[in-house]
């Protein structure tokens, strides 16, 4: 899509989403990015972006591996699939992870490609001055198969 293919009423929606004023609408109007982001950001909202524990040694949360923090397409945590606690070191790396899953979706690659999904909290584990540590990585299913993982 073009940004003369975005409808307008999507464009209005957006400006009344975000809270813009005109000025600002036509900013973010005049970037291309923001078109191609649009354009490709219906079907990323049917996505979920899943984070796994893959390996987890004390960890102070308790995430253990096997642990999954859910994610919509766009980024924000579903919390009725979180853990009943969430340790606030893991969640740079998912923040990091997330933004390059966006990114290679909007620029029309498969995340699931990506060479680098994994990563973990900053905290670096007992033997080197730290408590614990944890390693997650990030994937990007549908939302349906994403459900049926958190209950299954």
């Amino acid at each position: 899509m073009t940004i003369k293919e975005i409808p307008d009423q999507m464009w209005a929606l957006i400006q009344q989403h975000l809270g813009y004023d005109d000025e600002e609408m036509a900013l973010f109007r005049a970037d291309p990015r923001n078109a191609k982001v649009l354009a490709a950001a219906p079907d990323m909202q049917r996505k979920t972006i899943v984070f796994e524990v893959v390996k987890s040694h004390g960890c102070n949360s308790q995430h253990q591996v096997g642990t999954r923090f859910f994610f919509t397409g766009d980024g924000n945590l579903i919390t009725k699939m979180a853990p009943k606690r969430i340790c606030a070191f893991a969640l740079p790396v998912m923040t990091q992870l997330i933004f390059t899953m966006q990114d290679l979706w909007y620029a029309g690659v498969d995340p699931n490609e990506a060479c680098f999904r994994r990563g973990g909290c900053f905290d670096v584990g007992v033997r080197c001055g730290g408590w614990g540590n944890i390693v997650m990585e990030a994937k990007v299913m549908d939302r349906e198969e994403a459900e049926q993982l958190h209950h299954g």
